[in-house]
């Protein structure tokens, strides 16, 4: 059998983030499987060098244009390229508009539809219009989590049979308890600090983490010190890390660092590497992740592979994620996110830590790949 595979996220950037790690992820796992089927990797820039090798049975399928690839071009090579693929797979949200064989198609999550102020119009209206004819085109249907299986089914009326959730793994090899007081000098950041990681955008809610930030700092003043640290244990001096690029509508994120006059509290690294990310999080005191909504949240999975306490919102899939191994909160509430923290980093640190280790062994790359396998082949059986 022949796979064709849209694996353009994991081609777009080296600074991946969200559904680029997915798809790169992903792609370096089916790699590995041991198939006869062979793979033909569609892009539409020249390939980067540090996604798989070509080999036998595994080929790359560059075909430039310059807008609308997946409308147009991708649509026109299927009908008219041969060896045609026996079916195709589009790793984010959206398939070709007009295929000749039976799709497959990955979707993240729907929070644009929830959410549709924190998108421009011209994204949000992309995301709605192409995400709805790729789902329900779709021979089956892979979701990253049970709440966006849900969505899917509520927003789109699918039968719940053709899809199937499969988890994003993580890289084991670099992502476990890594100290490397180094990479903290380079960003300027001292000892005790808090630590989140992701696009400056909406979503996350990192305006909110932020005033509970605040809310923790003028808690201290007013509260008298206990020896070595503060309320529950909370450091005299505390940072607040938040590493991650520009997404969009981040201006607010600054300016509410300006009005707290945090200026100095506050430290933004902008995209780090990922290779130090490790370090990041596994001198943090916790990791903090309030968003308003989460596909998934590979971050929090890393954060507790590194063993760092994890604080996340009691929204859409992240509850299914961590499991018993975190602190939830009200993304909506500082004073919340703010307690949260304090329970992070006090004297159930450890059991957090410990729980986390032993949560994130159900996230794997290989079983991913295993079961999107599984996915593509009952999409051929089922025509």
């Amino acid at each position: 059998m022949i796979i064709g595979i849209d694996a353009n996220e994991a081609n777009l950037t080296s600074q991946r983030v969200g559904v680029n790690q997915y798809a790169f992820g992903l792609l370096h796992a089916l790699y590995r499987q041991k198939t006869d089927h062979r793979f033909i990797i569609y892009l539409k820039t020249p390939v980067l060098g540090d996604l798989p090798a070509a080999k036998t049975g595994w080929e790359y399928r560059v075909i430039p244009f310059p807008k609308l690839w997946t409308q147009t071009r991708l649509p026109m090579d299927l009908y008219t390229h041969l060896p045609r693929p026996d079916v195709f797979f589009s790793m984010a949200h959206y398939a070709p508009r007009f295929s000749p064989i039976p799709t497959v198609v990955a979707i993240m999550d729907l929070g644009f539809l929830e959410f549709p102020d924190q998108f421009t119009p011209k994204d949000y209206n992309q995301l709605k219009n192409w995400t709805a004819y790729s789902v329900k085109r779709a021979a089956c249907v892979i979701a990253i989590s049970e709440h966006t299986k849900k969505d899917i089914i509520s927003a789109y009326g699918i039968d719940p049979a053709k899809i199937t959730v499969t988890y994003p793994g993580y890289d084991q090899k670099l992502f476990k308890p890594t100290k490397n007081p180094r990479i903290l000098k380079k960003y300027g950041i001292s000892r005790n600090y808090l630590f989140f990681l992701g696009s400056l955008r909406p979503s996350k809610n990192i305006e909110g983490l932020i005033k509970a930030f605040a809310q923790l700092l003028h808690t201290r003043f007013k509260s008298p010190l206990r020896a070595g640290g503060g309320i529950g244990g909370l450091p005299e001096k505390l940072s607040l890390v938040i590493s991650g690029k520009k997404g969009w509508l981040y201006d607010r994120i600054f300016q509410t660092v300006a009005d707290l006059g945090l200026d100095k509290q506050v430290i933004f690294t902008g995209f780090v590497e990922e290779e130090e990310v490790p370090a990041l999080m596994s001198h943090a005191t916790a990791f903090v992740m309030p968003s308003f909504y989460e596909g998934f949240g590979i971050p929090v999975v890393n954060a507790m592979a590194c063993g760092t306490p994890v604080v996340v919102s009691r929204v859409a899939s992240l509850p299914e994620v961590v499991g018993n191994a975190g602190i939830f909160v009200d993304p909506a509430d500082p004073a919340s996110i703010s307690s949260g923290i304090i329970e992070a980093i006090g004297s159930m640190r450890n059991r957090y830590v410990k729980a986390g280790l032993k949560r994130v062994k159900l996230f794997d790359w290989d079983r991913t790949a295993q079961k999107t396998m599984q996915v593509i082949e009952t999409a051929v059986k089922n025509i």
